[in-house]
């Protein structure tokens, strides 16, 4: 009977552990949002720039900044220009930095729900 009730409560604690992360979290993300919002658009501008540049659909060039931004790199769009070149590994060196904000918020976030414990 003990043990049905500690397993209970590891259940619980981690529920409300993870709704506090949860909430952390989009905290985090609410302040950071501008910066977010802004290296999206930067990504997407880029891309659009670059797919111009190489001869793609508005649709592509979009596919591309995001493979590229995330640095996945399928290989399907390649830039041939030095000039495409050069904005493709500032597409990617903006992800990088977008995916660094997204997992500080995360890191952040864990802190504070260990803190308040």
């Amino acid at each position: 009977m003990a043990d049905a009730k500690q397993s209970r409560s590891w259940r619980s604690d981690a529920r409300s552990r993870r709704k506090r992360f949860i909430s952390e979290v989009l905290t985090g993300l609410r302040i950071i949002w501008p910066i977010l919002s802004g290296l999206l658009l930067l990504i997407v501008l880029l891309g659009i720039v670059v797919g111009s540049f190489e001869g793609w659909s508005v649709g592509d060039s979009i596919y591309f900044s995001f493979v590229t931004g995330l640095t996945i790199g399928y290989g399907e769009l390649v830039p041939k220009l030095l000039l495409t070149r050069v904005l493709a590994m500032m597409i990617g060196a903006t992800g990088i930095l977008m995916t660094a904000l997204i997992a500080a918020v995360a890191v952040k976030a864990f802190g504070n729900v260990d803190q308040r414990e």
